[in-house]
């Protein structure tokens, strides 16, 4: 291998045109490592919720034919990038090789969680997802995917079991945020849109960890209602269907908002407007979900006049894993519903 290896991974992109490994159409998969870089031998995928959805519904819930789209996603493409929502999501494996230049300080042998997309890492599927029936966002695995010198892998906790510290650190992102942004307010109001969901109730802890003076999880359905509050995660439990803006915004206002700061956690479309309305104005917005359109949420915050501060959750917080595990361990509530998602 002549060719230069840059930390960002642009010697991977296949592409004619000059794009980051996210943006690129098609990744090098081959096994020979560049100096800077790590193999990893995969044991399972996490899909990103909204990725998962949108495959589920394309395909009727047909596992076999879902499990068929992301074999053909990632042999297309050298990773796990659905060409319709753009999300990827992280995986688990065991550290197979690492070059000698590589920064990130793992080892052969070591068992790591990748808290970098997948729509940024080249992957290799050997098994043809034999083990996976196609109906959970959980995927058991055989093949081989590659760190870069600028990726991020955490070692995966020797206390948790495996499917569980996946799903945490899917999505731990979004509570470290939270909590940054809730740090900035004094004992503020929070609304967290997908309350029950995965990175909705690690959120919900987290901006009470914070200081949140008032938390409030708005839920699509009655019955999640019942399991949010049940959790005693939230101050407050509002029933609302979040693409409906006015809807939202009565929701909120009856469970003790506006809010102070509103994190968007569905993964379905069209609920920008919603949290711009149920946000006070000085407030902040954060948008953690792949569904939102931030065109969207930016001309519709300009159209309502709303002086709100909004944020995209970017997947990176320094510290995110293990802030996420630890709220995990300290909270008997929310292990339960996670135990609860991923059935262990």
């Amino acid at each position: 291998m002549t060719q230069q290896s840059d930390p960002t991974g642009l010697h991977r992109v296949v592409d004619d045109r000059p794009v980051l490994p996210q943006a690129a159409e098609r990744l090098d998969t081959r096994r020979e490592l560049w100096p800077d870089e790590v193999r990893v031998r995969v044991e399972r995928l996490n899909l990103d919720a909204a990725s998962f959805r949108q495959l589920e519904q394309e395909h009727g819930g047909d596992g076999a034919a879902v499990r068929d789209a992301v074999l053909g996603i990632v042999a297309a493409r050298g990773k796990m990038q659905n060409p319709v929502t753009g999300s990827g999501g992280m995986l688990i494996g065991t550290v197979e090789e690492v070059g000698p230049a590589s920064p990130l300080g793992l080892v052969p042998g070591q068992r790591i969680a990748t808290l970098v997309s997948l729509t940024l890492t080249p992957l290799l599927i050997t098994d043809g997802l034999a083990r996976w029936d196609g109906r959970s966002e959980q995927v058991p695995c055989d093949g081989h995917a590659v760190l870069f010198g600028r990726s991020i892998a955490a070692p995966l906790p020797e206390d948790l079991p495996d499917a569980l510290s996946l799903a945490v650190m899917d999505v731990c992102g979004a509570p470290a945020l939270t909590e940054r942004v809730v740090r900035g307010y004094d004992r503020p109001t929070v609304a967290v849109v997908g309350g029950a969901g995965k990175s909705g109730s690690l959120s919900l802890v987290a901006a009470r960890a914070a200081g949140a003076g008032r938390t409030i999880g708005v839920v699509p359905t009655r019955a999640e209602a019942e399991v949010l509050t049940r959790a005693g995660i939230a101050d407050a439990v509002a029933v609302a269907d979040a693409r409906d803006p006015v809807a939202l915004r009565a929701a909120v206002g009856e469970a003790g908002g506006p809010a102070d700061v509103t994190v968007v956690c569905v993964d379905v479309p069209g609920c920008e407007g919603g949290a711009v309305l149920a946000t006070r104005d000085g407030g902040t917005v954060v948008f953690f979900s792949m569904a939102t359109s931030f065109s969207a949420a930016a001309l519709g915050a300009e159209g309502l006049a709303a002086d709100v501060t909004m944020l995209v959750g970017n997947g990176y917080v320094p510290g995110h894993a293990e802030l996420a595990l630890d709220l995990l361990r300290r909270t008997p509530a929310l292990r339960a519903l996670f135990e609860q998602r991923v059935g262990g």
